[in-house]
């Protein structure tokens, strides 16, 4: 199974607890990511294309194939600093 997911990646877990809530008040995702990420992916909306298990870190991993379609996860944190992910589309 391989997933699509988009990330907003930011420095601490209180600014991606902002982003969160925004995001849970129907925030645009994309724009968020475009306006706040520091991942590269920002512009491109926060999209980081197809991927399997094993191609990410574990926390991130972990976190978006626990996801449904179309969801938002709460912050996650990594090596890289805190993200919001959003599932976007599953292949089996």
């Amino acid at each position: 199974m391989r997933i699509r997911a988009s990330h907003i990646l930011v420095k601490t877990e209180e600014e991606a607890q902002k982003l969160y809530e925004e995001i849970q008040n129907g925030a645009d995702f994309a724009e968020l990511a475009q306006e706040h990420s520091l991942c590269p992916s920002k512009r491109d909306g926060g999209d980081l294309n197809y991927f399997g298990k094993g191609m990410m870190v574990k926390p991130f991993e972990e976190a978006a194939f626990a996801l449904k379609k179309g969801e938002v996860s709460a912050p996650v944190e990594t090596q890289f600093g805190w993200h919001l992910i959003k599932l976007t589309d599953i292949k089996d």
